[in-house]
């Protein structure tokens, strides 16, 4: 029934292939007559479903990859796809009930962007997803730091839509500023439909068959799919983000 995670897992495979596309140079390490070509150097930031198929792809095709999370339990599921985990150190609980991450504090911000700024200004690629439900996407890749990458570099905003990322990034653009390539690409998952579609599809059955018996809609209101998921009843409107929104 996620089908955030299934939207999510399409659009950070596409993600890759889409900076690869943009970057003129090849990812994996290359040993040649003419000489040693270097690998690739990819920085992701978020490791949640989007992020980590992101990880998974740009290690398949040969980068060395490092990955940036709030939440330092996703460290071990970075490693076991190959990736590197750019740790912040932190007291803070980072993540929600539902194992999303929760808005970060300004102190939390402040000290990811100065451990991340020299990660990110070596980075052939950056691809950043991370997203706050309900809120404004944080601002992880700053101008400061794209004025610091290589020309020819790749910045891919995966939360655009939600306000971005990356600091100059533009909704619905490809843009060039300061020598480096930015992807503004609101709705990656359109880009690969017949999967998206496909899976979009089998979300919807699930949750429908989950809310209804012989064929019949009957409505748990403590089930904690439906209550996650119904904003009007009675006349009402019952959901509290929808509410705090009004």
């Amino acid at each position: 029934m996620d089908a955030l995670s299934s939207q999510a897992n399409l659009a950070g495979y596409k993600s890759v292939l889409m900076a690869a596309n943009e970057l003129g140079k090849i990812f994996p390490l290359m040993m040649t007559a003419a000489g040693t070509i270097q690998p690739a150097r990819v920085v992701i930031m978020g490791a949640g479903v989007a992020g980590l198929q992101a990880l998974g792809t740009a290690k398949r095709l040969g980068a060395i990859v490092e990955v940036s999370d709030i939440r330092p339990s996703v460290k071990e599921e970075v490693q076991s796809l190959g990736g590197r985990f750019i740790e912040v150190d932190t007291d803070e609980n980072m993540q929600d009930a539902g194992g999303y991450a929760k808005e970060a504090s300004e102190e939390f911000l402040k000290k990811q962007k100065e451990l991340i700024f020299k990660h990110v200004t070596n980075a052939d690629i950056v691809i950043t997803t991370a997203l706050v439900p309900g809120r404004k996407a944080p601002v992880l890749v700053t101008e400061e730091m794209v004025k610091g990458m290589r020309p020819g570099s790749v910045v891919l905003d995966m939360a655009v839509e939600f306000g971005g990322n990356c600091e100059i990034s533009e909704k619905g653009k490809t843009v060039k500023k300061h020598g480096v390539i930015i992807i503004g690409e609101p709705n990656i998952p359109s880009l690969v439909a017949t999967n998206a579609s496909e899976v979009y599809s089998k979300n919807i059955l699930a949750l429908l068959e989950h809310i209804s018996k012989e064929g019949k809609v009957e409505l748990n209101l403590e089930d904690e799919i439906v209550k996650g998921a119904l904003i009007t009843h009675n006349k009402e409107v019952v959901q509290e983000r929808t509410k705090s929104l009004l």
